[in-house]
């Protein structure tokens, strides 16, 4: 539910001064329609914006683009020299590291010139025969956008189950291909998530979607069926607050069906060698009570659960007697449970303390436990590539600002690390050239919020230093802080570039996400604000100095920093597909994500919360007084946020804003909420954010 990118140039002295000759910016119709809600009555000039067949809309749309381009124009040659920059970074032809699972090595590659990945596998050893299960190229030549989502070869090797989008509205279509023969099944089956194989590889089960894309229904899929009809539904679920996904444990004995909200879960298991066979409940949801079953081992579930556990704890149980649960890692105020990964003879903890990630390693038949040390200051880590259940091996990776995408194999047993695989970045990157930092910044209200930052060195922190200030906020999810060749183009020019680990995320705990939503959520806002501030008071930048940037929920945080902080508050913002008209999305329960996150932001009909969302959203409070240099960007098959929120909040901004700052719109008419599909293509929009931002602070090449 995010995106993550950024970029600029400049004119005269960086303040904008368009010509007289500047184009003027299009002006989209009004329609007014009257909304009541509480009692309380509002006028929507923009609401007809969402009628996406609307010749008007449509028109609209693509003279804001037009109007975009042509203001955009002086920065071609800085777009051109950026990508190129971008493009000599990359190793255009390259390998994944190859993962092995069930007898085979499986791994994607690159080549120069081509859009997307090709999926390969190779039997027995690394040196054998290629063969190629996907070549996404050819699968995505019909299409302006393609994209593969799920994986899953059954037990016996033979079939590929995988599911696509050819729009970029994350609506999925199943496929199955026999792997023997090169050939498609006749079974296709679309709007389908989570497809997961019995043990003997005939029955494919998976869930579909409603008409507000929640996963709802659990089907059984026998293979070779062509129509998905004759499907038998196993499980619907009728609370909206629920979704549900099928998946597997690694020791491939149990199905597992996850239904949950955010805020409480049910379990319910299948052995996977008795596809048609009875599903049984773990234990029965309870409202607050969030569990998941993690691994299955030696005849015993291993269950992450919040129950008296506000940070997670880890429990067992016998698989016959799922109701009996007892301590396996007990709770700790100071430390979060992530994930956790269960091997025959070993244990994997993923876990975050004092906003940092760290693994625990636990051997299972001993008991010994030890960690594995990481030494940056800021850092990212997460597990990878880990499918083989009697492994003494655990495969994980690791980044930073500074470091590139790393991957490790780690032996558990000997506890040594080997590196695989490092990120070629070309060019002759020098990682000693760039310094990274984790400072606090103490927040309006005393809590101590921590920022991620990196430059190279010798950038002047005197105030004279541009920087791009990025944060998300929101649904639990914590910011890492991750390597980007691409960054390299901002800090080379001087930025400094800085992730705000706001209220709203995990960073510090299930209470830090608690802290930043519902009736709670402005921290969220007020945090990132507090953390502008302090980096111009501390001189790593200035406010004209300063852009700030989200994607999806974070182009909500943005959209309300404008609002809510003093004007001059930054030079310039990035707003990506984002949720800008709150209280209108979630008024709309026919909406994709609207019910389901009533837990997260709040349901308008609830008269506090919608008075509370009321003092926030964007779009509502959007005024006459002077914005920054802003750049909003959306694609119009977008199913997270939709298309017309942005085009409504530029469509209203036009008629409020004052001073002569640019305002840029563009939408991207063939992709979703990721943007494009293809990676050159994703270049290029990573390109026109950095010259927006670059031309702002006055750099032209």
């Amino acid at each position: 539910m995010m995106r993550f990118c950024v970029y600029l140039i400049a004119l005269q002295l960086g303040s904008l001064a368009y010509s007289q000759e500047a184009p003027q910016p299009p002006t989209a119709k009004t329609k007014s329609k009257e909304v009541q809600i509480n009692g309380d009555k509002f006028t929507d000039n923009y609401f007809y914006l969402r009628e996406k067949t609307n010749p008007d809309v449509v028109s609209y749309l693509e003279k804001e683009n037009a109007y975009t381009e042509t203001m955009m124009k002086s920065t071609e040659a800085l777009q051109q020299k950026l990508y190129k920059e971008f493009l000599g970074r990359i190793k255009q032809t390259d390998l994944s590291v190859p993962s092995f699972s069930n007898g085979y090595w499986y791994y994607s590659r690159t080549e120069e010139g081509k859009q997307y990945s090709i999926i390969c596998r190779k039997k027995g050893a690394k040196e054998n025969a290629e063969e190629i299960m996907l070549d996404v190229n050819e699968l995505a030549k019909p299409f302006k956008f393609f994209s593969v989502a799920a994986q899953s070869v059954s037990n016996d090797n033979r079939y590929l189950a995988y599911t696509f989008d050819t729009t970029g509205f994350r609506e999925y279509t199943l496929a199955i291909k026999d792997l023997e023969t090169g050939k498609l099944l006749p079974d296709t089956i679309k709007k389908v998530n989570s497809p997961t194989w019995s043990a003997d590889g005939k029955y494919l089960f998976y869930t579909t979607e409603d008409h507000a894309k929640r996963s709802y229904r659990l089907y059984r899929h026998e293979v070779g069926q062509s129509d998905g009809q004759k499907d038998v539904l196993l499980y619907e679920e009728k609370d909206e607050l629920f979704r549900i996904m099928v998946t597997r444990t690694l020791d491939r004995k149990y199905l597992v069906l996850m239904i949950g909200s955010s805020e409480s879960s049910e379990m319910r298991i299948l052995p996977s060698d008795q596809p048609t066979g009875e599903w049984k409940i773990v234990r029965p949801r309870e409202e607050k009570h969030r569990y998941q079953i993690v691994g299955h081992r030696n005849g015993e579930f291993f269950i992450k659960t919040n129950q008296n556990a506000k940070n997670f704890k880890l429990v067992k149980c016998s698989d016959t007697q799922t109701g009996n649960w007892s301590d396996v890692i007990p709770h700790r105020a100071d430390v979060l449970l992530e994930s956790i990964t269960i091997f025959k003879n070993y244990m994997v903890v993923e876990e975050k303390t004092n906003g940092l990630d760290r693994f625990s390693v636990r051997d299972l038949n001993s008991g010994d436990t030890h960690q594995i040390e990481m030494k940056e200051p800021t850092y990212t880590l997460s597990g990878a590539g880990n499918p083989e259940f009697d492994s003494r091996t655990f495969r994980y990776m690791y980044t930073s600002y500074t470091t590139p995408m790393s991957v490790y194999d780690y032996d558990l047993a000997k506890r040594e690390q080997t590196l695989l695989k490092r990120q070629d970045v070309l060019g002759g990157y020098d990682q000693d050239q760039y310094q990274s930092e984790r400072v606090w910044v103490t927040a309006r209200d005393g809590v101590k919020v921590p920022i991620s930052l990196v430059y190279k060195k010798g950038t002047k922190l005197d105030g004279t230093a541009p920087c791009l200030l990025y944060g998300y906020g929101s649904y639990g999810l914590g910011m890492s802080a991750t390597f980007s060749p691409a960054r390299l183009s901002l800090l080379d020019r001087g930025f400094v570039y800085a992730t705000a680990h706001i209220r709203g995320g995990n960073e510090m705990g299930e209470a830090w996400h608690d802290d930043g939503k519902m009736l709670k959520k402005k921290n969220t806002f007020f945090d990132f604000i507090d953390c502008g501030n302090w980096l111009c008071d501390k001189k790593y930048t200035a406010h004209n100095k300063l852009a700030i940037m989200g994607g999806s929920a974070g182009g909500l945080l943005v959209g309300a920093t404008l609002n809510l902080a003093e004007p001059g508050f930054c030079k310039a913002a990035v707003l990506e597909v984002p949720f800008v008209d709150v209280i209108n999305t979630m008024m709309d329960e026919t909406l994709p994500l609207t019910v389901g996150e009533f837990l997260e932001w709040g349901n308008p009909k609830n008269k506090e919360h919608y008075e509370y969302m009321k003092s926030y959203c964007p779009y509502t409070n959007l005024s006459q007084r002077t914005y920054p240099a802003m750049l909003i960007r959306t694609s119009l098959n977008d199913s997270q946020v939709m298309y017309w929120e942005p085009a409504k909040y530029v469509a209203k901004l036009r008629t409020l804003k004052q001073g002569s700052e640019p305002l840029l719109f563009k939408c991207n008419m063939a992709a979703g909420h990721g943007g494009a599909s293809g990676r050159y293509d994703a270049l290029k929009e990573q390109v026109f954010a950095f010259a927006f931002i670059m031309k702002q602070m006055g750099i032209s090449e």
